[in-house]
């Protein structure tokens, strides 16, 4: 995208080597940066995940942010494996998606700058900005862009106070999402937005006209 933007390719799969495969593709068409989840299905141990991070990172020059979201993967990116990442600099930061507010303060203690906490757990937003989180990684704003940028615009300049302002007019919006059936109403909002971005992937199916019309009220009064 020339500069304008900094493209983030999602390299994953259920095998390290496809992993690999996929991480060097992005960096060879021009990507800017990897986000790298936990394998889904296998559920690595500790060592097991270090060692496939490594191995991946290694792999590639560009940088990689990985991606904590236990509810979905079965296995959380622990502190061991972060402690074992830390000699590798192009490993620069991690999307929490946890739920578990604990960890963003737990690595300010840990590793201090060393690697960038970004926002995963958009109705937590707020919280993660209070201590000192930076970035925001949301499916939402792909609906809703503007009003969660006036969230960490406001929170980049220590306004927290405008900044909670903006979170309460996008928290119904949060709260619907994260209620199920993520995918499909951020899709509904990009069309209800005048963007066809089409049904989504099987086995997901669109909503039930019930929940369209809970999220038409709700996205129409964000």
């Amino acid at each position: 995208m020339k500069g304008r933007v900094t493209l983030i390719a999602g390299t994953n799969s259920g095998a390290t080597r496809d992993v690999i495969r996929y991480s060097q593709a992005a960096e060879k068409i021009g990507y800017d940066a990897l986000m790298v989840a936990v394998p889904p299905y296998s559920r690595p141990n500790q060592r097991e995940l270090l060692a496939h991070y490594r191995t991946v990172a290694q792999s590639v020059s560009i940088p990689i942010t990985l991606y904590n979201f236990p509810w979905r993967a079965g296995t959380e990116v622990g502190y061991d494996v972060m402690d074992g990442l830390l000699d590798l600099p192009n490993v620069i930061g991690i999307k929490e998606a946890s739920s578990d507010i604990s960890r963003v303060y737990e690595f300010r203690l840990r590793y201090g700058s060393r690697y960038q906490m970004i926002c995963g757990s958009d109705d937590q937003a707020l919280d993660y900005f209070l201590w000192g989180t930076t970035a925001w990684i949301g499916g939402g704003a792909s609906c809703a862009p503007r009003q969660h940028a006036a969230v960490l615009e406001a929170a980049l300049k220590n306004d927290f106070v405008s900044a909670r302002t903006a979170m309460d007019r996008l928290m119904p919006l949060m709260r619907n999402l994260e209620s199920g059936s993520y995918t499909q109403k951020v899709k509904l909002g990009c069309e209800l937005l005048g963007f066809p971005v089409g049904a989504p992937r099987r086995p997901l199916l669109p909503l039930t006209d019930e929940d369209r019309a809970e999220f038409e009220r709700v996205f129409k009064g964000i």
